[in-house]
Formats: C-alpha cells, sequence, structure tokens
C-alpha cells in the first residue's frame, strides 16, 4: 500500500508530487494505483500515442505499453512543476529517456489531471508530437 494517504480533503502539491514520485522512482504500476479505472485520458497531438482512452487499461495497452518497446530503461519521467486548482493539477514533466536506437528521447510534458477524492480521473496530456513521431519511425513496433 502506498504511503499516500486514503482521503484527500484539499488538493496539495505534496499530495501530487507523492504521486509522481512514482513515475519518477520508475513505478508505473504505484502510479497508476492512484488513477481511476474509468479514466477520461486524452494523449492530445497527431502522433502514435495520440487518441483518446476511456479507461486505464486502454491508455497503458496504447502507451506505456509502446513506450516500453522502444524505450528499454522506460519513461525517465522526472516532475518539473505542479501547479493546483481546486481539484486539478496540472504536471509538467521531462522525460530523460534513450530509445532502442540510441535516439535521446528528451520530451516535456503538460498533465492536466484532474481528481477526485484520491484518484486521478481525467487528464490532457500535451507534448512534443513530431519527437514522438520521430521515435517511433525510428524504432518500429
Amino acid at each position: 500500500m502506498s504511503t499516500v494517504s486514503k482521503k484527500v480533503q484539499q488538493l496539495t502539491t505534496d499530495y501530487v508530487h507523492q504521486i509522481f514520485r512514482n513515475l519518477e522512482a520508475g513505478d508505473g504500476k504505484g502510479f497508476f494505483e492512484h488513477v481511476a479505472d474509468n479514466v477520461d485520458w486524452i494523449v492530445e497531438g497527431t502522433h502514435p500515442l495520440a487518441g483518446h482512452y476511456h479507461t486505464k487499461t486502454a491508455f497503458l495497452a496504447h502507451t506505456f505499453d509502446k513506450l516500453a518497446k522502444v524505450l528499454p530503461k522506460g519513461t525517465q519521467l522526472h516532475t518539473e512543476h505542479v501547479l493546483l486548482s481546486d481539484d486539478w493539477a496540472v504536471v509538467e514533466l521531462h522525460s530523460a529517456a534513450t530509445a532502442k536506437n540510441g535516439l535521446k528521447f528528451d520530451n516535456r510534458y503538460c498533465w492536466l489531471c484532474r481528481f477526485a477524492d484520491t484518484k486521478i480521473v481525467e487528464v490532457r496530456a500535451y507534448l512534443d508530437s513530431a519527437l514522438v513521431a520521430r521515435l517511433f519511425a525510428e524504432n518500429p513496433i
């Protein structure tokens, strides 16, 4: 069980940082325990990961599972900033990963995350579409 409290009265930057530390440590499972099964997740852009996903399972299958095939050490995400507004957190992330072919996957992300109690229930993710397209063009799966 995570060290994060099970009841969030008011969303705090400390709480959001605790959740995202799982991604920073390469613990996707620990992070996704805090994402609702029926999450509404949109990955913006025109690249192989873009889409509108209505479940955590669909999101993982079409994004993180694909990335695992081309980024041997994972996405290596680091949280740069967290801003809050009511039940929304804006999280800026940076990936310092390297692809199978040696491409530096130096991508920046902005995830708008809406929380309900302790779970992320909605995400709008923005990223460098051209870099993602290049990643998969040079590392086909």
